[in-house]
C-alpha cells in the first residue's frame, strides 16, 4: 500500500470571480499568494516525493510552500472547453438547457471541446498507479478536479450531487492506493494553515 497526498493551488483571480479555469493557465492571485503564503505542510510529508501540475498556479502554490516537485502532466486540471473562463450564469446564458442537461450527467457530463470527469479520473488513475509503483509516499499540487477524481475512484462518488466529504481547500488530502484495494482515503482535510 501506498500513500500519497493532494493539494489544490491556492486562489487565483479566476476562482474569486468564480470562473471555470480549466486548462486556462491562470496564475495565483495576489490574494491567492498571500493566502498559499499562510499555509505549511505538515512536517511528516515533507520528505514524501512532490510533484506539480503543469498549470503556472499549482507550480507557484508548490513554490511557495518550499517544495521542490516534478512535472505530472497527468494531473493538469480537467479541460471545461467552450464553458473555460465562464461563470456559472455566463455558460447558463450562452448554452441553456444544453448546459442543464449536460450537468446532470455527473461524471459523464462532457462540456462542448472538453473532456468528461470521467476521462479525467482515468488519468489521474493511470498516474496514481504508475508513480505509487514507485513504492514509495508521494504527493501531488494539483486542482480541484483531479482531487474530486481522487475522491470519485474512492468512494464510487458519481458526481452528482454533493460530493460524499466537505472539501478544505486550504488542506491536504491523504489517499492510500494498492492493486487489489483501488485508491482509499485514508485522512481527508488535514490543515495547511500554521
Amino acid at each position: 500500500m501506498t500513500s500519497f497526498a493532494l493539494i489544490r493551488h491556492g486562489p487565483t483571480e479566476w476562482n474569486e470571480q468564480h470562473r471555470l479555469q480549466g486548462q486556462s493557465d491562470i496564475p495565483l492571485s495576489k490574494k491567492g499568494k498571500t493566502t498559499v503564503g499562510c499555509w505549511q505542510v505538515p512536517t511528516e510529508y515533507t520528505t514524501w516525493r512532490w510533484y506539480v501540475s503543469p498549470m503556472t498556479r499549482a507550480q507557484q502554490t508548490a513554490a511557495i510552500l518550499g517544495l521542490k516537485p516534478d512535472p505530472a502532466p497527468d494531473i493538469v486540471e480537467m479541460h471545461w472547453g467552450d464553458w473555460e473562463g465562464k461563470t456559472r450564469s455566463e455558460i447558463e446564458e450562452e448554452f441553456g438547457d444544453s448546459f442543464r442537461t449536460r450537468s446532470l450527467q455527473g461524471i459523464d457530463m462532457r462540456p462542448p471541446g472538453g473532456e468528461s470527469p470521467r476521462e479525467v479520473r482515468a488519468r489521474v488513475l493511470r498516474w496514481i498507479e504508475s508513480t505509487a509503483g514507485l513504492g514509495k509516499p508521494f504527493g501531488a499540487v494539483a486542482h480541484q478536479g483531479i482531487i474530486r477524481a481522487a475522491l470519485s475512484l474512492a468512494t464510487g462518488w458519481e458526481m452528482i450531487g454533493a460530493p460524499p466529504f466537505a472539501m478544505d481547500w486550504a488542506s491536504v488530502h491523504i489517499f492510500t492506493y494498492d492493486k487489489t484495494e483501488g485508491v482509499e482515503i485514508d485522512r481527508f482535510n488535514v490543515s495547511l494553515e500554521e
